[in-house]
């Protein structure tokens, strides 16, 4: 039987099922006479300090064996435990009702799930997987309720479960467990991402699957195209055994390009540099080509803890990737893009009906200059140490950005008066991430030294739909026209300036997209790490004129889909 679903992390795979049993835990509720409840909530603190200490041991063991951003993803757990909205309500419920903790705890879960429920937003959401495995975890603690350990599969399996929480997957062994299919989930689920970081295949949205199968069922997956086999035919076996082959081949034979250039076949030349979270994401990309960092996300320097960082922790992070990657090839910074989907517990942020239009970014520093200038204190002390390069995130008018610019020039002044040595040169862009800036790109041109489209943003801005909505997803199109103008107007704008111009969202990375932007003329693309090096082949066999050929027939078409299959028939 075939079943189609959403294809999470790229590669095939093929073994027999494992089944997760989605063990269900039951809370008895009852009455906490008076005289114990001080006792009842020391029961409750005492379950928030182990789970706490299970999930850093988690979320380090997560940094080494799988990537410090990653990891992050346990923070994120962390915070629920510490959050006083969830704990307070558990305590008073304790207090108010003289319920035991059990019972608390799973009302006051169950009330931020229907809150969760309630949003017409995918990420958020996806997000309620994150807080019942919190709950979860401590309920296990109290029952004294042992998980089933993924870390004690023994044979190589193909993982099937209704959901897989951040916790499970940190567990998984990727030579015992080679594929991953789950009833939910979508692309920007953390189990997604997780097993796109372990580079196992990974099949979600599969619906009611997990109940259909039998443990030992022999499956294969096709992550690449979101497919699920179970019980095939030999020939369809041997089928897919080839193809795993021969990619792993592939990959095998990629890796003879990590320090080969970036240059097609009849000498046009691009950089492909990648976009990381901390300096432990600059090594993956060091050992995978990358010819500099085109996207430091500095956020996530400020997130999982409970204050914000120092500007000596902020220039330590900024000055490790500098000395990584040398005088020679490019570090990008950008500076802080806290907001949307992206919030800290410790900073008071406003309650938004639409937060990933609201106060974000550029619009938060330039309201917290004391933030601000911190930072670009740590990111001009950091620039003596190597090609650094400074970026806004979010701006929407020539006012913002002049007015981030006249914040730098107060703190370059002040470096200059305390005698603190930084590049005086320091190269300053901006992201084109508003269609109001794309449209006005020639005016911006001039005001920086280079741009970076941000396509996830420019996207779902430019199509006015929510790229974490399931329910619109059919509108998030990077091969809309309207879209694809945009971006051939904004590097157009940058080359008549004499500026360089990159791309730093999603789409710098897609394969399919690769041909048309490197016809338009893009001079660098950033992308996860994982993709360079598929980018870099792609780039040495595709001469630049054909390129050229491609992008001018796709702008005169009017369907994305037909952009796409007309893209990858030529690159057959």
């Amino acid at each position: 039987m075939e079943y189609t679903g959403i294809s999470a992390a790229s590669g095939y795979a093929l073994g027999p099922a494992f089944l997760l049993q989605d063990s269900k835990i039951q809370v008895v509720k009852s009455e906490v006479p008076k005289e114990n409840l001080n006792s009842e909530i020391l029961r409750f603190e005492e379950a928030l300090g182990k789970a706490a200490h299970e999930l850093e041991a988690i979320k380090e063991k997560t940094r080494q064996t799988i990537g410090a951003e990653e990891a992050e993803i346990f923070s994120a757990h962390i915070m629920v435990l510490e959050d006083p909205e969830y704990s307070g309500a558990i305590k008073e419920l304790i207090r108010a009702e003289a319920w035991n903790t059990e019972w608390a705890i799973q009302e006051v879960t169950n009330r931020f799930l229907g809150l969760f429920a309630s949003m017409d937003n995918e990420y958020i959401r996806e997000r309620a997987a994150d807080l019942r495995d919190v709950s979860n975890r401590l309920l296990r603690h109290l029952l004294g309720i042992r998980s089933q350990s993924l870390s004690e599969i023994t044979e190589k399996v193909v993982l099937f479960a209704h959901d897989l929480t951040p916790s499970d997957t940190a567990q998984l062994d990727k030579d015992k467990v080679v594929g991953i299919v789950t009833n939910i989930g979508g692309r920007t689920s953390h189990s997604a991402i997780m097993a796109r970081s372990m580079e196992i295949p990974a099949v979600v949205g599969m619906q009611d699957l997990v109940e259909k199968i039998k443990a030992g069922d022999f499956v294969i997956v096709d992550g690449s195209e979101g497919k699920v086999f179970v019980n095939p035919t030999e020939d369809l076996i041997k089928s897919y055994k080839g193809k795993q082959t021969r990619y792993e081949a592939q990959r095998q034979e990629l890796k003879k390009l990590v320090s080969q250039p970036s240059m097609t076949p009849d000498g046009h030349q691009v950089e492909l540099v990648a976009n990381i979270g901390n300096p432990q994401d600059a090594l993956v990309a060091v050992t995978n080509g990358a010819e500099g960092i085109g996207l430091y996300r500095t956020e996530f320097l400020y997130m999982g803890r409970q204050e914000l960082p120092s500007e000596e922790e902020q220039f330590e992070a900024y000055k490790a990737v500098a000395v990584m990657f040398g005088k020679e090839h490019p570090v990008v910074i950008r500076s802080l893009d806290i907001g949307g989907d992206k919030a800290l517990p410790y900073l008071d942020m406003p309650k938004e009906m639409n937060p990933f239009l609201g106060y974000r970014a550029i619009r938060l520093c330039l309201d917290r200059t004391d933030i601000f200038r911190t930072q670009l204190r740590a990111i001009l002390r950091a620039s003596a140490y190597g090609n650094i390069r400074l970026m806004y995130p979010m701006i929407a008018t020539l006012e913002e950005l002049k007015g981030a610019n006249k914040v730098l020039e107060t703190v370059k002044q002040e470096l200059l008066a305390e005698t603190i040595p930084f590049n005086k040169g320091l190269e300053v862009g901006m992201m084109v991430e508003i269609p109001a800036v794309a449209v006005m790109a020639d005016r911006f041109a001039k005001e920086v030294d280079f741009f970076s489209i941000g396509t996830n943003d420019l996207i779902q801005y430019t199509m006015a739909a929510d790229r974490t909505n399931e329910t619109v997803s059919y509108l998030y199109q990077p091969f809309n026209l309207a879209l694809l103008r945009l971006i051939r107007g904004v590097i157009e704008a940058a080359h008549k300036a004499g500026i360089r111009v990159a791309m730093c969202g999603e789409m710098a990375g897609d394969l399919t997209a690769f041909p048309i932007l490197l016809g338009l003329g893009l001079d660098e693309f950033s992308m996860s790490a994982s993709s360079i090096l598929p980018a870099r082949a792609l780039v040495r066999q595709l001469p630049w004129r054909k390129a050229q050929l491609i992008a001018e027939a796709v702008l005169e078409m009017d369907n994305p889909q037909e952009i796409d299959v007309y893209v990858k028939q030529k690159m057959q």
